[in-house]
């Protein structure tokens, strides 16, 4: 379903919530690998096909000069957040503040126990038939506010299963943010579904960034399912078919994904995959790992079919 005004916005937002993967640490380092026509404000459409906690999304709507997104998700929950917050922003607003209040008013232990009760209520019900769903989008905001690590993961039935967190005063509604994020989407067309329905707006005129769930670097490090279904190495290959099909369209496009030489300096999975394109490889601290040993810089990839001079600058 999608739900699209357009209109002009200026001012900034950042991610309405905090997203396994997200790319807010890495926008300085994208700035270097992103086509001189977006810098130059040559780009009309930009797209987004795992759009996720949309940190590249806000950045360059608030930076560079696109007329219309697109935006797609497979997460149904996520999708309808991006819609409320776009439409109907104030009876969000009001939803979560008065979740707040009431979240912040109480003990530890009461708190739990208001974290499981609408982890429950969320889990019990699926969203309604017409988005956008504003009960629903501010469930899922609170939930992710409040519960541990501020997570988002579902066990195969699509049932979300993340313990509540321990924080002293949570932000669960940022008004301001949710205003600013709702004006700059009024020029994004938003979507549910597989990243291959952005296929027919993706044109000459397009830029189009790819996040998928990253391949796992190890058995700890899978954490992929932020739908009820997984991202395997058949649907990583899938992917990289379908970056060659954009890629004859005349777009400029970009890829992240994990480097497993950071585990195997033999696994050449991606640049074999990714074998014509540019495989740039950049440095990222490890956000989400069970193991705090090993935290820290680790190489990721990004691959585009444009080249790039980080030294002396775009080409």
């Amino acid at each position: 379903m999608e739900f699209a005004i357009n209109i002009d916005s200026t001012v900034c937002a950042k991610p309405f919530v905090k997203w396994a993967g997200g790319k807010g640490q890495l926008l300085d380092t994208f700035k270097q690998y992103y086509p001189s026509t977006l810098i130059k404000g040559c780009i009309r459409r930009y797209i987004e096909p795992f759009v996720g906690g949309g940190a590249v999304l806000f950045e360059i709507l608030q930076k560079y000069k696109v007329e219309e997104a697109f935006i797609f998700d497979i997460n149904e929950d996520l999708i309808n957040t991006y819609a409320v917050i776009k439409n109907d922003v104030d009876n969000l607003v009001e939803y979560l503040s008065d979740l707040e209040s009431q979240y912040l008013s109480l003990d530890q232990k009461s708190r739990k126990g208001m974290y499981y009760e609408i982890r429950d209520a969320y889990n019990s019900r699926t969203l309604k038939c017409k988005q956008p769903d504003v009960e629903r989008a501010a469930q899922f905001i609170f939930l992710n506010r409040t519960c541990f690590n501020g997570l988002y993961r579902v066990n195969r039935s699509g049932h979300f299963n993340v313990p509540s967190g321990d924080y002293k005063n949570p932000t669960i509604c940022d008004e301001n943010n949710l205003n600013i994020a709702s004006s700059l989407l009024q020029k994004v067309h938003i979507f549910t579904g597989d990243y291959r329905e952005c296929a027919r707006y993706v044109d000459k005129g397009s830029f189009v960034y790819f996040d998928p769930p990253y391949r796992p670097l190890n058995v700890t490090s899978s954490f992929t399912s932020y739908s009820k279904f997984d991202f395997t190495d058949e649907d990583q290959i899938q992917l990289a078919n379908f970056f060659s099909e954009m890629n004859n369209t005349g777009a400029l496009l970009m890829l992240s994904n994990s480097d497993p030489k950071n585990e195997n300096p033999n696994d050449d999975f991606f640049d074999e995959l990714y074998k014509g394109f540019f495989i740039n490889r950049i440095k990222a601290k490890r956000a989400i790992n069970s193991n705090g040993s090993r935290r820290g810089l680790i190489s990721e990839l990004l691959v585009t079919n444009y080249e790039v001079n980080t030294i002396g600058g775009i080409t």
